[in-house]
């Protein structure tokens, strides 16, 4: 049970926590992957309906029960990994892109957190701007992703 202040009294929240870290249906790229969703949801201080729907729906694109995606949000603690492929790469960033404009609105440190995974995704600095900037306009006008895929080989 977590209790969280609320004026002068107190909201009381079930939650219940599966305290096995192994989830053997989720890959631990997969996990860090939802993971840094979730992060982007929030890195403007607001979580809203829309990013909550394309959080699920980013899961069920990969197949992974919204039970599973809780599992992930509600016992983050463990080791991240960076995806292997270049491919698989674009691919997330582009997520987190759709992530940022889920709820219409494209904030300055949303744009920051971007390009700091595309630092951690080990692209070139000079090279991250452009990038951020293509996936962005890609993101808003909805463009699939095999063709971002596609333009970037």
């Amino acid at each position: 049970m977590i209790q969280y202040p609320h004026g002068c009294g107190v909201i009381l929240i079930n939650l219940k926590i599966n305290h096995n870290m192994e989830n053997n249906d989720i890959t631990i790229e997969l996990r860090s992957q939802f993971l840094r969703l979730y992060h982007m949801a929030t890195t403007d201080n607001s979580f809203s309906k829309l990013e909550l729907k394309a959080l699920y729906e980013f899961a069920e694109s990969k197949n992974i029960p919204q039970v599973e995606l809780d599992n992930c949000l509600l016992n983050p603690i463990g080791e991240m990994e960076l995806p292997n492929s270049l491919e698989t790469r674009i691919e997330y960033l582009y997520d987190l892109c759709l992530m940022i404009i889920a709820d219409g609105m494209v904030t300055k440190d949303e744009v920051n957190t971007l390009r700091k995974f595309c630092a951690k995704f080990e692209f070139i600095d000079e090279n991250i701007d452009a990038l951020c900037e293509y996936l962005l306009e890609g993101a808003k006008v909805n463009k699939p992703k095999k063709n971002i895929l596609k333009e970037l080989k």
